[in-house]
């Protein structure tokens, strides 16, 4: 939309930012909805994974982790909106991606100028890792969780107070499980448009919301007394936890597009806050309550140590489908960057045929990938070791240097961005080394046995 006739123009920089602030006009997204997108977007497997981040990190410095990692965390989503906000108005674009964000920065320094393009081509390969390791995640998940479902089924009563140790009958290995949705998986992803999907989106987040507060009600009315546990937990585990943490802060990559289609993007920082403040408060209660309620033997996603009646049961296999469905958001994401330019090498008459042999070719590499590390927790610590933290840690606080370092910087804040910075990489470092070294001992023991 152009600016009104009666908004004062005072210069041409003015005009750009004008028409940034407006992109989202009267048909954007309003206050609410922004949140309800915001949360939608940080809340998913990860979620579920945090009772044993913090037992990794111990009964008092995993929640305070959490907090720390939490304002660091939307300190640095708030400062990539600013960037981009900047960045924007100077090369009078209506809007800026993460990918072109990086780009323009690194134009913004003179002996980095010449490399630009190798910002945007770093950023895209953070975003597919990241959204194809979720989807990786999400074939773990689904395979674990329906296959002590049906495993326990012969077991399964209507009494919900009493977790006890059931004899499982032994059905198939959770990798056919995974192969056993790849079909499903890819009929899914063969939806190419968005809008034919907000039905079952729709329908997949109610059931992920009914699941979570049952989920919740069940921690909190089965804190056992007393309370047992370490306080902090070994060094050598530390690096899990902060690959699990990170990547349960998986909305980094939604913050600009939100922001955009808003249709006051001036409020967006006060949703950041708010909607990144109940984010942050449900991962450091879930975490805490979850592993106080199951301690020493929390597993990869807290669904697996729910009770075996049909309540929790039926928990287990309604969060699978709202995961299941958001398999193709996730997935989008990396269709959009990958897809239009092999499309657009090829002639109209194969154009379709290319786009759905990448799409199979891609649900493809993130089954392989589930199946060779078949193990939740390493696989969550490892994606988000790679790349949440580049993405969501390393990245931001260089950009605002890039982007603002010949305007006056104090230096205060470049120190505070390049601690942020080196903390981050520290933990992609560690978590990284940590991740692969504990996948391998697991997966030589699988061999054996």
């Amino acid at each position: 939309e152009s600016p009104a006739e009666d908004e004062p123009i005072h210069s041409p920089a003015s005009l750009r930012q004008t028409e940034y602030e407006r992109i989202g006009g009267r048909t954007g997204s309003s206050f609410s909805q922004t949140i309800i997108h915001l949360l939608k977007g940080n809340i998913g497997t990860g979620l579920l994974g945090l009772p044993l981040a913090v037992k990794n990190a111990g009964l008092v410095v995993g929640p305070l982790s959490l907090l720390a990692l939490g304002i660091v965390a939307v300190h640095c989503m708030n400062l990539l909106v600013k960037c981009a906000h900047h960045l924007s108005a100077k090369m009078g674009k209506p809007f800026l991606s993460y990918g072109d964000a990086v780009e323009y920065g690194m134009e913004n320094v003179s002996w980095l100028s010449r490399h630009s393009l190798w910002g945007r081509r770093v950023v895209n390969l953070f975003l597919n890792v990241t959204q194809l390791g979720f989807c990786c995640v999400y074939f773990v998940f689904l395979s674990d969780n329906v296959k002590q479902v049906v495993e326990t089924a012969n077991v399964t009563t209507v009494n919900c107070h009493n977790n006890e140790t059931a004899v499982i009958v032994p059905s198939y290995d959770s990798r056919l499980y995974m192969l056993f949705f790849l079909p499903f998986i890819i009929v899914l992803v063969f939806i190419r448009n968005l809008k034919y999907l907000v039905p079952l989106s729709f329908v997949a987040n109610i059931s992920m919301c009914v699941s979570l507060v049952l989920i919740y009600y069940y921690c909190l009315t089965n804190i056992p007394y007393p309370i047992n546990l370490p306080l902090a937990g070994r060094g050598v585990d530390y690096p899990l936890f902060f690959g699990t943490a990170i990547f349960a802060f998986e909305g980094i990559g939604v913050v600009l597009p939100l922001e955009n289609k808003m249709q006051n993007p001036r409020n967006f920082t006060t949703v950041l806050y708010l909607g990144m403040g109940i984010v942050t408060t449900l991962y450091i209660t879930l975490g805490t309550i979850g592993y106080i309620g199951f301690g020493e033997h929390i597993r990869g996603s807290i669904t697996l140590n729910l009770p075996l009646c049909w309540l929790y049961q039926t928990v287990k296999l309604l969060y699978s489908f709202g995961i299941y469905i958001t398999y193709a958001l996730q997935f989008y994401v990396s269709a959009e960057i990958l897809i239009p330019p092999a499309v657009a090498r090829c002639g109209p008459r194969w154009a379709l045929m290319v786009d759905l042999g990448i799409r199979v070719a891609l649900v493809g590499l993130t089954c392989a990938l589930a199946i060779l590390i078949p193990e939740l927790d390493l696989v969550i610590s490892l994606v988000g070791s790679v790349s949440s933290s580049a993405l969501a840690l390393i990245i931001p606080p260089l950009l605002q240097i890039l982007t603002f370092h010949n305007e006056d910087m104090k230096l205060w804040v470049m120190v505070k961005d390049i601690g942020i910075s080196l903390i981050g990489f520290v933990g992609f470092v560690a978590g990284t080394y940590i991740s692969i070294q504990e996948i391998v001992t697991t997966t030589a023991i699988m061999s054996v046995i």
